[in-house]
């Protein structure tokens, strides 16, 4: 579509707190007041921030359920000229979900598209980390089957800082299973980030392990691990 016929619709992706309701910013409240319609990950989930900042705009699902289907709807609001504002659960919207296939197809129709930053659990966790921050890499949530050795034994030769997501459940078998392909590396392993039971556990591969082992994993889990040049 030409610059000369680009549609007014507009797309905004709004990043949302990872676990402290105060920590949308001021313009992210601005933009979602000023929306004419939310997409959200969980309608329900979105609810209570939306309730807590006095935001009442009209909300619909948008997620790995029905992106297919739900795309080329979005695409005729925008071309109906709508202010559409997109949220996660937690974060970023497009960083490990579907909020990518979106903003791709909103570009291809000639839409803009802008983002609000916020809160974000791979920099926090990072700069919590006290391994070197210039030179990073995020890996998202390792494969749970197929291509997860092969990711393993590419991330031993990983010279970057490495962040990946993790969930409780599989937590300790990411960690025995980094530890063995990686080796004992400094690593740490943040949960609960900006919540009332935030923790970070920081220190080589094993002693996270060990932590956890003795203390049942909960919550979401980001770990970030050094990198093979890492000497520190």
């Amino acid at each position: 579509m030409s610059s000369e016929t680009k549609p007014d619709g507009t797309l905004t992706l709004v990043a949302t707190p990872i676990g402290n309701l105060r920590d949308l910013s001021l313009r992210a409240i601005e933009t979602l007041r000023d929306s004419d319609l939310i997409l959200c990950e969980d309608t329900r989930h979105s609810a209570k921030l939306l309730a807590a900042h006095d935001i009442s705009v009209s909300t619909t699902s948008y997620g790995s359920h029905n992106v297919h289907s739900k795309v080329p709807w979005v695409l005729e609001q925008l071309a109906e000229g709508r202010r559409i504002a997109q949220i996660c659960d937690a974060g970023m919207p497009g960083i490990s979900d579907p909020g990518a296939v979106l903003v791709r197809a909103a570009l291809d129709e000639g839409f803009s598209v802008s983002a609000v930053p916020g809160a974000n659990a791979i920099l926090m966790a990072l700069v919590l980390s006290g391994l070197p921050t210039d030179r990073f890499v995020f890996d998202g949530f390792l494969p749970h089957k197929k291509g997860r050795q092969t990711k393993l034994r590419q991330l031993a030769d990983e010279p970057r800082t490495i962040v990946l997501y993790e969930s409780p459940h599989r937590l300790l078998k990411t960690l025995t299973e980094l530890e063995e392909h990686l080796g004992d590396r400094q690593a740490a392993a943040c949960r609960e980030l900006t919540k009332m039971y935030e923790e970070v556990v920081r220190g080589p591969l094993s002693v996270c392990r060990e932590h956890f082992e003795q203390k049942a994993p909960k919550g979401e889990f980001t770990l970030v691990i050094a990198g093979s040049g890492y000497k520190g």
